[in-house]
Order: C-alpha cells, then structure tokens, then sequence
C-alpha cells in the first residue's frame, strides 16, 4: 500500500512540475512581476520590479553543494558585477524565506548586497518556465540552474545549465565575460 501511496505521490509532483511551467522565458521577453519574499522582521513580501540591468540567479536549492559552490562567486564579484552596470543580483530559488536567510548568512556572514529570495511556492520559476521535477532528490518541483540577465523587465540573455547539478555555464566567472 505504501508504494502505491508513494508512487502516486511521485506522478502528482512530476505531473505538477509539468503543469505549471509556463514556455521558457527567452531574450527579449519580459519577466513577469511575481510577488517573492525576504527574510527580515517581519518577512517581506513584495513584487519583483526590475530596473536598470540586474542578474537573477536561479538554483535548485538553498545550502545544497553545487548551489553552495555557485553562489559565493556571485558575492566576492559583486563590485566587479556593478562595474560592469549590474543594478542588482537576485538569488532565486524555490525555498522558504527563513531558508534563504539562514543561507546568505551561512554564505556572507558579514553582509552581501546579493539579495536571496524566495520563490516558496514556485509561481516565479514556474511563469518563466524553469521549474523541473527534483522530487527524486529535493522532495519536490524545483528551480533550474539559469542566469537571467535583464535591462529592466527585459531579458537580454538566458543561460541555462543542462545538468542542475553541474556548474559550467552559470557560474560568477562565466556571466561576468560575459558582460
């Protein structure tokens, strides 16, 4: 009975992760506006309003290996991100906002202007197309490994990792020649 449970409980999060993924966003899209989270006192809650040219860096979840390989680059090249026009730099992922907290301070225990957000229950990552199905591993539909750069709401690139797991195409180094 228990793998009949279990089973149906996979296909439900797989089945999920498939609904909602809307297309994937692509150059020249707009980011749509989604209310997010940031951990303080209390917990803000507030719509994503880009302006001038940010990064928004998605991952699969907060203090999991790669993603806790990937994020410090984007920390210690901060300064040589906003040289290059960079507004702000968003980490995005699907965990709650106490998550992301606990993880940039984990990350950046003396301060960082990298904003860690919280997609909680997906709704960004799912309408800009980048949700998978990580239950096997995470537990539950998830954020693809992507960088988005924008000028305002418009998406002037998209990197994507093929693997979720791997970090080649997202990580501080590469965007930053990017640039």
């Amino acid at each position: 009975m228990t793998s009949i449970i279990t089973g149906a409980a996979q296909a439900l999060h797989s089945a999920a992760a498939s609904a909602l993924a809307a297309a994937q966003i692509a150059p020249g899209d707009v980011v749509p506006v989604v209310s997010v989270k940031e951990s303080g006192e209390p917990v803000k809650t507030f719509p994503l309003k880009l302006t001038g040219k940010n990064i928004i860096v998605g991952v699969p979840g907060a203090f999991s290996g790669t993603c806790s390989n990937q994020i410090p680059g984007y920390i210690q090249k901060y300064d040589q991100f906003q040289a290059r026009g960079i507004n702000e730099i968003y980490v995005v992922a699907v965990n709650d906002a106490f998550v992301m907290k606990a993880w940039k301070d984990n990350l950046a225990s003396g301060g960082t202007p990298v904003k860690f957000i919280a997609d909680d229950q997906g709704i960004f990552t799912s309408k800009v197309g980048l949700i998978f199905d990580a239950s096997g591993l995470l537990g539950s539909p998830r954020s693809k490994r992507y960088v988005l750069v924008t000028e305002g709401e418009k998406v002037v690139s998209l990197t994507v990792e093929q693997d979720p797991g791997a970090l080649t195409t997202t990580a501080a180094d590469v965007i930053l020649a990017q640039l």
